[in-house]
């Protein structure tokens, strides 16, 4: 016999990066279920706005921040009532070959793609646990169960948070809290834009929403989109390596990441670009430090001197949030 289904009607959702894409479409889908639905977003303008033409929650959310999320989760709670659902759900994905990757660039990937989901899980797991229920929702991606040229960086943080994700669900074992793991192949978002074609279809954002108020609907773990690429990636861990090499390579997976157009990635890529500092800026900090601030040498776990973004630099402040790249919807 079937299991019912979870209602959703009343639930309380927040979003993380659900300005656009993915997260949009997730917040659409679950405010057309009933649930309240709040979406955060660096952008705080078009967060409000896309929240306003679902009839949701916007707020501006910087994944990078503690506080900034604190504020957000609290927010939530004040407006909508006690937080039922966290979908962590914002990312970004700068591709390229590894060696040319700068620092900046890989910190601020590892910023918002895992550090962001953990601060996020920890702040949400927080008020689960008080009252012994929950939902959590990391967004990770097939990349996260394999390793695609062109996206090391991004590969690795997703395995990250699928690792994370299977460590969380086991510490939660039993106390009422759910957790599941999302992981999409390329969604025709702006994040998907100018990449390679697979032999693998590419999903809509539509899907990947569908599939997320299906695992909240059934409390389902692995959320593979489409499903069907479930089966290819339980099969490669047991599959010789000259064969399941071949395999990726007939499917065209490990050319998705590579070469792909610049000019249809352009406006991305510039939008999820680091801010560097000025050499001039740089220069002088490191020249004349402040008296009492931190050495040049800073103490291990200090702010680095080319930090990801979201983090204080001992070089350059940190430019204003509305000039900030926006994390987007992860694929």
């Amino acid at each position: 016999m079937a299991k019912s289904l979870r209602p959703l009607s009343g639930r309380v959702v927040a979003v993380t990066g659900a300005a656009r894409g993915i997260g949009r479409a997730t917040a659409a889908l679950l405010v057309a279920h009933g649930a309240r639905v709040a979406i955060g977003d660096i952008d705080a303008e078009l967060a409000r706005r896309t929240a306003s033409e679902l009839g949701a929650l916007g707020l501006e959310l910087d994944v990078t921040d503690r506080s900034s999320f604190e504020s957000f989760l609290r927010d939530v709670e004040a407006r909508l009532g006690p937080l039922d659902v966290l979908v962590n759900n914002a990312g970004i994905m700068p591709v390229g070959p590894f060696v040319a990757e700068t620092d900046s660039t890989a910190g601020r990937i590892v910023d918002i793609n895992l550090n962001g989901v953990i601060l996020g899980s920890k702040l949400a797991l927080e008020r689960f646990r008080a009252r012994g229920r929950g939902h959590l929702v990391n967004v990770a991606s097939v990349a996260g169960k394999g390793g695609f040229p062109g996206g090391a960086t991004y590969c690795a943080t997703k395995h990250a948070v699928v690792g994370l994700s299977e460590a969380i669900r086991a510490e939660m074992r039993g106390t009422g809290i759910d957790v599941s793991i999302v992981m999409p192949v390329v969604v025709n978002t702006e994040l998907g834009s100018g990449l390679r074609r697979s032999r693998i279809r590419v999903v809509e954002p539509e899907d990947v929403a569908q599939a997320i108020v299906e695992a909240l609907q059934t409390g389902r773990v692995d959320v593979y989109v489409p499903r069907s690429v479930g089966a290819l990636f339980r099969v490669m861990p047991i599959t010789p390596r000259p064969l399941a090499d071949r395999l990726v390579h007939l499917l065209g997976g490990d050319r998705v990441l590579v070469d792909p157009d610049p000019g249809a990635r352009a406006a991305y890529s510039r939008r999820v670009a680091p801010v560097e500092p000025s050499s001039a800026t740089a220069a002088s900090a490191s020249a004349a430090p402040a008296s009492g601030s931190a050495s040049a040498a800073p103490a291990s776990g200090s702010a680095s001197a080319a930090p990801a973004s979201g983090s204080a630099s001992a070089a350059v402040a940190a430019p204003p949030a509305a000039n900030r790249p926006e994390p987007i919807a992860s694929s």
